[in-house]
């Protein structure tokens, strides 16, 4: 495990927890922790899943690896923006918001043309800006998150496209999920 990490002191709370004992081979980097799982000289690696799942994939024998199933913290992460830059991180966060909302109402990169056409729901048509302006309040137009979503997809597809369990990285979604999935996904309401 890499040291001075929340990693460390995650490993270090479940296996206490759960009152197990292992031995830890402290490394400095990252990449000091995969040379030395890959050399054998320890049983396992730890760092956040998604961390995991993209060494995994490089990996010339992926197949032979597992990342086991328990989540032993949960760490949030996502977009970052320098402090003090608001009107920046406004467009990142209702971005986030719009993708997570796409996916929750079954606005896709393929259907979007026709919902913006279509749509009877109030919230999506707001969130495709064929109602009131809502870009105007992070300082874009009325269309920001159609295209933003045209381009890539809902939160769900890029998921799937990008680090999804049928790519080579191979996450599932796990908390990623909406949260009508029992997952922790939800954006603020379009209004």
């Amino acid at each position: 495990m890499q040291t001075g990490t929340t990693t460390e002191m995650n490993l270090a709370d479940y296996f206490k927890a759960n009152n197990i004992t292992y031995q830890p081979v402290n490394i400095d980097t990252s990449s000091e922790g995969e040379q030395q799982y890959l050399a054998g000289a320890c049983d396992a690696y730890t760092t956040d899943a998604s961390g995991l799942a993209s060494l995994r994939a490089a990996f010339a024998d992926p197949e032979n690896h597992v990342i086991l199933p328990e989540i032993i913290s949960k760490e949030p992460l996502g977009p970052l923006v320098r402090h003090g830059d608001n009107n920046w991180g406004d467009i990142g966060r209702w971005t986030l918001y719009a993708l997570l909302a796409a996916e929750e109402f079954g606005v896709t990169s393929a259907n979007i043309d026709e919902l913006a056409k279509s749509a009877t729901n109030p919230e999506v048509q707001r969130l495709l800006g064929t109602t009131d302006d809502l870009g105007k309040m992070i300082g874009l137009d009325a269309e920001w998150a159609r295209r933003a979503i045209k381009a890539n997809g809902n939160y769900g597809e890029i998921f799937a496209s990008t680090i999804g369990e049928q790519t080579p990285i191979g996450l599932a979604r796990g908390l990623n999920a909406q949260w009508t999935q029992g997952g922790l996904m939800y954006a603020m309401p379009f209004r």
